[in-house]
Order: structure tokens, then sequence, then C-alpha cells
């Protein structure tokens, strides 16, 4: 039996023939950029995630970017400002904070729920602190009271960055309508993903969605005039109709990786295999399903002698990637062994219960020695 970890042609197939007749209606209009399909995904996302603003980029390491770039355009943080950020993320979170001339402070997490530390976070504040970016990783809700407590005593912007989390709930809220801003990635892998890049920032701050605009757009507020220094970031027409045909069936999509990931841990069954702690329904939409083992790399191999195909996010904390020198010898031993042991096992809805049941027999059979 042979289980990929993503099939991103048989995630396509779900949706071809709407897929086929929205790109054909781009191609025929004649309209490529900044144009009617642009406009009608930013107006439908907004609705799903519950913000009065929708803002298309190019992709989602430009969303983080420009929103920190906007707020510094704002006025609202400056340049060598501490921004808090999760020691586990990928390195496009820590990207964005760096490329703003901003100082990022890395927090450690918790093994068990994979979330940021609060008494971790409760330390690394500072009077230089102005932001935190709260990454709901692997497409976990990493928000609750505490930090929205945390960010009002400290007075810090709060920048979701929702890259993995497409459709999860918080209560009866969205992320990505829960901070000030939010950060969205619709690269293909996602759950909800476009045929290329592509990325938006959401938000009900109609000054930093403007600012964001036309910062994306060269700086110009309108043809030829620019009154701020800009880059060219913007979300295709053809990318945009495509986010829209899928965003129709993305809680549907969900649903069927809840399903799947709730027979994960109901039998996987392994002492030398980890799970993080189940999150309620909804609270998780199950981009990555992650499992740990001090056996990585064992494990992996016995999985990819079965034919199951697995991925590792991340091996290689931000904090110790050679392009972080300066940040090297931070020590942040949780975000740290869970890199050296994470494994992410094929989940999405493509697939069939009896593809995870093949991975289930195939982890509980894996023996220590």
């Amino acid at each position: 039996m042979n289980i990929p970890y993503l099939d991103l042609k048989k995630v396509t197939a779900l949706h071809d023939e709407e897929i086929q007749q929205a790109v054909a209606k781009v191609v025929g209009s004649g309209w490529y950029l900044q144009g009617e399909a642009v406009q009608q995904f930013e107006r439908h996302y907004a609705d799903y995630i519950g913000t009065q603003y929708c803002i298309g980029v190019a992709n989602g390491l430009d969303a983080l970017t420009l929103t920190l770039r906007a707020y510094l355009a704002l006025g609202k943080i400056h340049e060598g400002d501490e921004v808090l950020v999760p020691a586990n993320t990928f390195i496009a979170t820590v990207l964005s904070i760096t490329e703003n001339r901003l100082e990022p402070v890395f927090v450690d997490v918790e093994e068990d729920t994979l979330d940021i530390s609060i008494e971790s976070l409760e330390k690394a504040i500072s009077k230089k602190c102005k932001a935190l970016m709260l990454v709901h990783l692997y497409g976990r809700c990493t928000y609750n009271k505490k930090i929205e407590e945390i960010c009002k005593e400290n007075n810090l912007l709060l920048i979701e960055d929702n890259a993995q989390a497409h459709g999860c709930w918080y209560n009866r809220q969205r992320t990505g309508s829960l901070g000030h801003a939010a950060c969205h990635s619709f690269y293909p892998g996602k759950n909800l993903g476009a045929l290329g890049d592509g990325g938006a920032v959401t938000t009900d701050d109609e000054e930093l969605a403007k600012t964001i605009h036309t910062i994306a757009n060269y700086g110009f507020s309108e043809k030829y005039v620019a009154p701020l220094q800009g880059k060219n970031s913007r979300l295709d027409e053809i990318q945009a109709a495509v986010l829209d045909v899928k965003l129709k069936r993305l809680d549907e999509n969900n649903e069927k990786r809840q399903t799947l990931a709730r027979t994960y841990y109901t039998y996987i069954n392994n002492d030398a295999i980890r799970l993080p702690r189940m999150m309620d329904e909804g609270n998780n939409v199950y981009h990555i399903f992650p499992i740990f083992s001090p056996l990585r790399d064992q494990l992996q191999a016995h999985l990819h002698e079965k034919g199951i195909h697995t991925l590792i996010h991340y091996p290689i904390p931000p904090h110790k990637q050679a392009c972080y020198r300066i940040y090297n010898h931070l020590q942040l031993p949780v975000a740290e062994r869970l890199a050296k042991e994470e494994l992410s096992l094929p989940l999405n809805q493509t697939m069939g219960v009896e593809d995870v049941q093949y991975v289930i027999e195939a982890l509980n059979s894996f023996q220590k020695f």
C-alpha cells in the first residue's frame, strides 16, 4: 500500500469542474490583476473569517511582513521594538519581524499543547515589547483568554499567524478575527490552498487595511502617486478565483480531517509515540497531524518501508538557524526537543478511513528495540 503525505492532484480534483470554469472566466475576461475575482474573494473571505476587511497579497510571508510594515508606517511600532513569537514556528514568522528591523523575542512552548507558554511569555515581556505574533501552528487554535488579558495589560498588538488554521474556531469566532490583524497563507498544501502562491491579511482596522493595500501596490494611494515606499505584492485573479471556489467547501473538508484525526487519537497505541493534547471540536482543523517520538528517525524509516510518507515540521527551530546566528545561544528546551521528535502523519480530505487504519497499524507495530 502507498500512502502519500499529500496528493495535491487529488485535492484539486475534488473541485475540478468548478475550478476549470472559474479559471476560464478569468482568462476570458482579459483582466488578470486587481480585478473582480480578487475583490469577490476578499469580500467572501472577510465574511467567512468575520472581519470587515481582507487584503489579498502575494503570499503568506508578505502578509506577515506587510502587516508589521504598515504598523511601522502608522507609528504604532518603531524600528528596534520587540515582537514576541513562539519558538516552534515556521521561519517565515520570524523573517517578517527581522525584515522590518524589529527584534524577535522567542518564547518557549508547552509540551502537551504545543502552544506558547504563558509563564515564559509573561517573563519575556519588556518595555520594548510592542506586539505578540500568535501562531496557530498545525491548525490548532492557540488563542485563549489569558493571551487576551496579557495583550491588554501590556498594550500589545496581537497579530495572528493564521497560515495553518483556515476555518478554525475559538468559541464563536474564527481564528483570523481574534487579534488586531491576522495573516493567512494560501500555499497549495494549506487547508485552503491556491494553485500557486497567495496570501491575505484580515482586520477590522480600516486605517491598517488601507495602509497594507497601499504598501502592497508600490506605495500608491492612486496611480503613480506614492505617499509610502511600497512593493509589489498582489494576489492574482486566477488564484483568487480558485480560492473562491475552494472556500465554499472548506468547512466540509475540515470536518473530514477532524473525523480522520479522531481515528488517529482513538487507536494509536504505542509507548514510543506521544500525541499532543486533543482539542475540543472545531478548535483544530488539522492542517498537520504531528506525533512525537525520541525515536523519530527510526519511526519515519519504519513507516517509509511500509509505503507511508511522512514529513517533519520543523527540524530546526528558527533561533537555531544559521541565518540567525545571533540567537543560536538561546536555550528553549521544549521547542528544541519538539523539533527533534516531531513527525507529521498523512491527513487530508482525500484520504479514507482505511488509509488511516493502515497508518495506525504501522505505527502500533513499531518497536523501540
